[in-house]
């Protein structure tokens, strides 16, 4: 039996990096929608409904776009 260490190390690299980087943008998105607007100088404190601001918004729910696009393809890889 021959095994193959250096496709071996490859994959375990790749696969590492993959996890990381996956976790990593879906805490992204979760960290963005969890923020709340700072408040403004002066003023009364927000309602406690007041969510992150629609940058913030837009950049957790794309984070999530890309999560879900990388298991996608990941099912793809698999399936084909």
């Amino acid at each position: 039996m021959n095994i193959d260490w250096a496709a071996l190390g490859t994959v375990f690299g790749v696969s590492v990096v993959a996890t990381v980087g996956l976790v990593g943008l879906f805490t992204l998105g979760v960290v963005g929608l969890a923020r709340k607007p700072a408040p403004e100088a002066g003023s009364a404190p927000s309602a406690a409904g007041a969510g992150p601001a629609p940058v913030v918004r837009a950049g957790s729910y794309a984070c999530f776009a890309l999560c879900a696009a990388a298991v996608a393809y990941g099912i793809y890889l698999i399936v084909a």
